[in-house]
């Protein structure tokens, strides 16, 4: 499947999409991608790997970020060969078409979301499992909201979020906390 083309009958989501992914943009994106996975592989091996407390080797810190820091290189390069492939460095490559009014507002609503529980919401007096619940159940009303309205189901979506939400925030902390051995804030 390409990503320069949309799937039939996917209507306006898809012709958007289509609008937006060019060989050009994979390319810079697989770039970014793989400068953005090997900082992070270079972050965990850099980590302290409490050696001199007898730490198993396979629950170092640093072990997953760096593994996943591999995986983003490695799908970065994919991406970038793709692209590559396309015709993304030859001139006659479209150039990606500027965001609608509608698809940069969902994106600053993301952001903003993304920023007041990053900044906000974590390791300023929340439990972690709470502001995490508070996340996605808002993020879940706010992004569905006009669907939920058209469809007169507003009550029903809010229902919907917050169990999502509550779900998530409590199997995020118990697999941070019992699987992984994070402590969360």
């Amino acid at each position: 499947m390409q990503t320069s083309e949309p799937e039939p009958g996917a209507g306006g989501a898809a012709q958007s999409a289509a609008r937006l992914v060019t060989p050009r943009s994979d390319f810079l994106g697989g770039l970014a991608w793989i400068a953005f996975g090997t900082a992070v592989a270079i972050g965990s091996w850099r980590m302290d790997r409490l050696e001199n407390q007898d730490v198993n080797p396979y629950t170092v810190p640093g072990l997953l970020p760096g593994l996943l820091g591999l995986a983003i290189v490695f799908f970065g390069t994919l991406l970038l060969a793709r692209a590559w492939r396309q015709g993304a460095l030859g001139g006659k490559s479209p150039r990606s078409a500027a965001m609608s009014a509608a698809e940069r507002k969902r994106f600053l609503i993301v952001l903003g979301l993304c920023l007041t529980f990053g900044i906000g919401l974590v390791g300023h007096g929340l439990p972690f499992w709470l502001a995490a619940a508070a996340f996605v159940s808002t993020a879940i009303a706010v992004l569905q909201y006009p669907q939920r309205r058209a469809a007169n189901q507003v009550a029903r979506g809010l229902t919907i979020a917050i169990v999502i939400g509550l779900g998530a925030g409590l199997l995020i902390t118990l697999v941070f906390q019992e699987f992984f051995l994070v402590r969360l804030p």
